[in-house]
């Protein structure tokens, strides 16, 4: 079934066991997200979302809002560090089994974010925050019948990564997922928050990811950066093509060099988790 307005792909379940799979290469593994749309209501809607760098003359948030074309800063942002390098893996990385290439088209829906798979012995798996920034908006909403959980975190300078797939979550994000509306079956729709919680890069986000019924165990992964669009949009046909969530695909990024040279390394060695997409993509190169 698919989604309502999602965000994020989907983390389907397994086929076989994790010694099977090891064994035959991801066969028999299902895609994450094959069958889910990306999100468009909370980016699209022309929304602010407020960020934790401040105008230069006053304490004033800056914030970035989506006016339907492009996004806006509503005052002088901090400059970001380019290129941008973040300060720590989203999770560790020593029982990663792949990883989801974004800018690419699974299942059917094409996904401007990636993802990891890992291979481990339950659900339980630590997910940091990358970046300073402020958590502008979430979802929470059932799959599978489990509970899942979604968030945007902007930095001010203009760069935003998105978690999906999310199990259970630290005390801070679980306080702020109490804030959102009922979780709906298939329905990932996000809500800004009132009031942004503040976070700093290696803040712990979850504690758990994916399905625990299916043993699925993974989680998606995007970036994005506010300031410019991406080289694919560049081409019309490609801004046409994805015009319904046009708030991230044209300013996704290939994050796979963001981080430290050894765990970069590391995340372009792992296999690639869709078998049909592999390690294509529309912004790696």
């Amino acid at each position: 079934m698919k989604k309502l307005n999602q965000s994020g792909s989907h983390l389907l379940a397994m086929a076989v066991a994790i010694v099977v799979f090891c064994a035959v290469g991801f066969v028999g593994w299902r895609v994450v997200g094959s069958n889910k749309k990306d999100d468009v209501k909370s980016v699209n809607d022309g929304s602010s979302q407020k960020a934790d760098n401040t105008k230069e003359d006053d304490n004033t948030p800056v914030t970035w809002s989506w006016s339907g074309s492009k996004w806006s800063a509503s005052g002088t942002p901090a400059a970001c560090k380019d290129p941008v390098k973040f300060a720590n893996t989203p999770s560790d990385l020593s029982s990663a089994a792949g990883v989801l290439y974004p800018g690419q088209t699974r299942g059917g829906n094409y996904k401007p974010h990636g993802g990891f798979h890992y291979s481990l012995s339950s659900n339980n798996l630590e997910v940091r925050a990358v970046m300073d920034g402020s958590v502008t908006s979430g979802s929470r909403y059932i799959e599978g019948g489990e509970v899942q959980y979604l968030f945007t975190i902007v930095n001010g300078c203009g760069i935003a990564y998105r978690f999906d797939h999310l199990l259970t979550l630290s005390p801070a994000f679980e306080k702020l997922a109490n804030s959102l509306p009922g979780p709906k079956v298939d329905d990932s729709r996000t809500t800004n928050f009132d009031k942004p919680l503040q976070v700093k890069a290696g803040d712990v986000v979850a504690t758990a990811i994916g399905f625990k019924k299916t043993a699925n165990y993974g989680y998606d992964f995007g970036v994005y950066d506010y300031r410019k669009q991406n080289a694919a949009a560049s081409d019309a046909g490609y801004v046409a093509k994805h015009q319904n969530w046009l708030s991230q695909a044209a300013y996704a990024l290939c994050w796979l060099d963001m981080f430290s040279a050894t765990d970069s390394a590391k995340i372009k060695n792992l296999p690639a988790v869709d078998m049909t997409a592999g390690k294509t993509s529309d912004y790696c190169k």
